[in-house]
Order: structure tokens, then C-alpha cells, then sequence
């Protein structure tokens, strides 16, 4: 394994069944906070932290994720024939010249486990990033997922980006049991109930995992729901001291559910000068 890191994995095939009827013909993945999809806030993320591979497991009806990345040379060139040469720029622009993506098939839903498992080929002996778009994290002088990536090349163990929940919420999440004298994870457990969760210390969309991931997951049977939970993969990886957290620095909402995307949009446009 390389201590290089510059390959992300967005799973992005869920259906989005919170947000029907307008998921049911676009991906949730392109709701917009302000002038910007959710998908592209978390990869300007991941690119500001130094990734140039960007890899979409997507799904059926996803294609629309695919031609918001790619180059429009018909809509550039009408925006140069009306003179709207800033707009034409920033479509233009939307990814830095030295980034690539690539669009994997997740052919049926079988769990986050199992989505990124279908990046394995494309990953290989490789150190990445896992970036979740519904949870939205606010822009400041700290970058999630570089400080996810710095964490990993100190100790070259998988790396969660983790922050206290109240107890009411633990099952919601993939919640943490640290070490009580350092960031190591012991031992992780999904959506628990509040009798069962080690901590209110739950973990959210961002990881930095290291590429054995790959053959937890490979044997992994179902669990929570009957999916392939990669949180069951990241607590094997726990048992062996393998894992540690890095504290949650950024506002985080919850864009899976529409009073956390309505958060997000209110919180953005007031950032940004507007009345809202």
C-alpha cells in the first residue's frame, strides 16, 4: 500500500426516496445549495484536499451526475456567442484540468458496504477517500477531508471523521467506542439502539480507509437492514487497531432529509449575503 492519497469514491447510487416525487427522474445527489449541486460542494471538497481521481459509483437514472461533470461544448460555445464569457468560464471550469472521474455501475442496492466495494478494481493497493454528498459540510479554515488525509499520513490507519450526537440520535449512525487516552476506534456499531451504543460519538460522510477494506467486504455478510454495511467493515478494521477518528471541525447538515437540505440552503445563503 502506498502512503499517497489522491483518489476519492462518491456513492451515489441511492434513490433519494426522502426527497420523491423530484428523485424519481433526478439524482438527489444534484439538488442545489444556492448556485451548486450537493455533489459538486463535496467534490470541490475533495479536490481542495489534493485528490485528482474522482470515482462515482453511481446507479440507474444516474446519468445526469456523469453530464454535470462533463464538458458542454454546445452550451459554452452559445454563452461566448451571447458574450456571457463568466458563465461560459465557470461550466467550463467545473472540475480543474488535472482531475479525472471515473463512473462505476452499482447494479443493485446492496448497502454503502457494497457500493464501495464496487470501486475496488479502479481503487487497487490504493489509500482513499470516501465522500458522502448528502452530508453537507459548511466551508471554513478547515477542510474535513484534509484533515482526514494529514490524519491518515501521520499513522497510515483508516480515518473517520467523527461528532457527538444526541443520545436520542445514536440510531441514526454508525457509532464509535474510542479509546478513552487517544483517537483509536475500538470497536464501531450501526444505527444502535440508545441501550446499545458504546457512545453518543457517531461517525458522518467522510473517510479516509485504507485498500484491506476490500477483503473485509468481500466476505462480509448482510447486516443492519440486510445490507453490506461498511461500518461493519470499519469495526473489523477497529478490532485490529486500525482505526481512529478526527474530530468533526465543520457545521455538518443532514441533506438526506429535507428540514436538514432546507438548514443547509438557509444557512449558505446567509453566509453568502442573502435574505433568507
Amino acid at each position: 500500500m502506498t502512503n499517497k492519497l489522491n483518489i476519492a469514491v462518491f456513492p451515489v447510487a441511492g434513490y433519494g426516496t426522502r426527497f420523491l416525487p423530484i428523485t424519481k427522474a433526478m439524482p438527489k445527489e444534484l439538488l442545489p445549495v444556492l448556485d451548486k449541486p450537493l455533489i459538486q460542494h463535496a467534490v470541490e471538497e475533495a479536490v481542495a484536499a489534493g485528490i485528482e481521481t474522482l470515482i462515482f459509483v453511481t446507479g440507474r437514472n444516474k446519468r445526469a451526475i456523469e453530464d454535470h461533470f462533463d464538458r458542454n461544448l454546445e452550451l459554452e460555445a452559445s454563452l461566448i456567442s451571447k458574450n456571457k464569457l463568466e458563465a461560459a468560464e465557470m461550466v467550463s471550469n467545473i472540475l480543474p484540468s488535472n482531475v479525472e472521474c471515473i463512473f462505476v455501475r452499482q447494479p443493485e442496492q446492496l448497502g454503502l458496504g457494497n457500493a464501495v466495494l464496487c470501486a475496488e478494481r479502479v481503487v487497487g493497493d490504493n489509500p482513499f477517500l470516501v465522500l458522502l454528498a448528502d452530508d453537507f459540510l459548511t466551508k471554513n479554515k478547515y477542510n474535513t477531508s484534509e484533515c482526514l488525509i494529514s490524519a491518515f499520513k501521520a499513522t497510515g490507519k483508516s480515518q473517520l471523521s467523527a461528532m457527538e450526537v444526541d443520545k436520542s440520535e445514536v440510531s441514526k449512525y454508525g457509532v464509535i467506542s474510542p479509546s478513552l487516552n487517544s483517537n483509536a476506534v475500538l470497536s464501531m456499531v450501526e444505527k444502535p439502539t440508545i441501550k446499545e451504543a458504546p457512545s453518543n460519538l457517531a461517525s458522518i460522510g467522510r473517510y479516509v480507509l485504507t485498500p484491506d477494506i476490500f477483503s473485509i467486504l468481500n466476505k462480509l455478510k448482510p447486516g443492519f437492514g440486510n445490507e453490506i454495511q461498511l461500518t461493519d467493515a470499519i469495526d473489523e478494521q477497529a478490532r485490529n487497531n486500525a482505526v481512529e477518528f478526527v474530530p468533526l471541525a465543520s457545521k455538518r447538515f443532514d441533506c438526506g432529509s429535507l428540514q436538514g437540505y432546507l438548514n443547509a440552503i438557509s444557512y449558505t445563503a446567509k453566509e453568502m449575503g442573502y435574505n433568507f
